[in-house]
């Protein structure tokens, strides 16, 4: 049966990580999610941006960043510029603004093809994942460690975890494609 977890584990794994991917996906509204990607130099060391200032999104096309320390707004918005995340960022006291542009129809076409390929690396994980659990359950097999009646119990329940996953995926890659979409 550790087999069966551990390939539980592992699918739970890759969605999560589908769903941290597509957090990173522009839609047309501000999203903080956005800058999770960005990396500050600041005290010498490379800091990811959410380590040292607050992002909140008051408007839908505004993003407010507030940092910790206010020497450190220069270096923010040098590190969004460096970022290619086509975001202009304006220094304006103790705070960084980030107008979001509103997106075209060729901008959120783009952005949907970005989504399909994530779903679509996130299912080649899944099936990757299944086929290691299925050789695992096949070397136990082999070693006598499983009778043929448990090792065919055990290819359905990851087989059903398979497709719990790909479904899974989809339904949150639909959800964002729609998010994309949404003017």
């Amino acid at each position: 049966m550790d087999v069966v977890e551990q390939t539980k584990a592992k699918m739970v794994a890759a969605i999560e990580h589908l769903k941290m991917e597509l957090k990173g996906i522009r839609t047309g509204r501000a999203n903080p999610a956005m800058l999770d990607g960005v990396v500050v130099e600041v005290y010498g060391s490379p800091l990811r941006l959410k380590e040292i200032a607050s992002v909140t999104a008051p408007e839908p096309r505004l993003l407010l960043i507030t940092p910790f320390d206010t020497q450190n707004n220069k270096a923010i918005g040098k590190a969004i510029e460096t970022a290619n995340l086509g975001l202009v960022p304006i220094v304006d006291g103790n705070v960084v603004r980030l107008k979001i542009p509103p997106m075209d129809d060729s901008m959120r076409k783009e952005m949907v093809k970005v989504c399909h390929k994530k779903r679509e690396d996130a299912k080649v994980s899944i099936r990757n994942i299944r086929r290691e659990g299925n050789d695992a359950i096949k070397r136990q097999k082999s070693a006598g460690e499983l009778s043929e009646d448990m090792q065919k119990k055990f290819e359905k329940t990851i087989q059903d975890l398979t497709d719990k996953s790909c479904k899974e995926a989809d339904d949150i890659s639909e959800k964002k494609e729609k998010e994309i979409s949404t003017i």
